[in-house]
């Protein structure tokens, strides 16, 4: 099992980590929400959980819970700039069908 960032997207979290002067690591998950069932989450974590399951990529530890991971298998999280907007893309193979307006997901 894998989930791994690009090195656009690992060097965007070190340098938020690097401004915010802490914190350990970059946290996905899945939550239920949406009009497909599951959306996803992302935060900056300043510690881990025991039940942590961790990753490094590209020198930044990628943390997810074991709940998420079923979900988030093979995940490569991209950090893209599209037009005047710029964002985290989560690129997961496991993804069967997306809502219309992109904000949720089914597997």
């Amino acid at each position: 099992m894998q989930v791994s960032l690009t090195e656009r997207a690992a060097a965007h979290v070190q340098k938020f980590l690097s401004k915010r002067g802490k914190g350990v690591g970059l946290r996905l998950g899945v939550k239920t929400s949406g009009c497909s069932g599951m959306a996803y989450t992302l935060e900056f974590a300043d510690d881990f959980l025991d039940e942590d399951v961790r990753f490094q990529s590209h020198g930044v530890t990628v943390i997810v819970d074991p709940k998420s991971l079923v979900y988030l298998e093979g995940t490569e999280l991209d950090f893209v700039r599209e037009g005047l907007n710029e964002g985290f893309k989560f690129n997961n193979p496991n993804v069967k069908n997306t809502c219309g307006c992109g904000e949720s997901f089914q597997v």
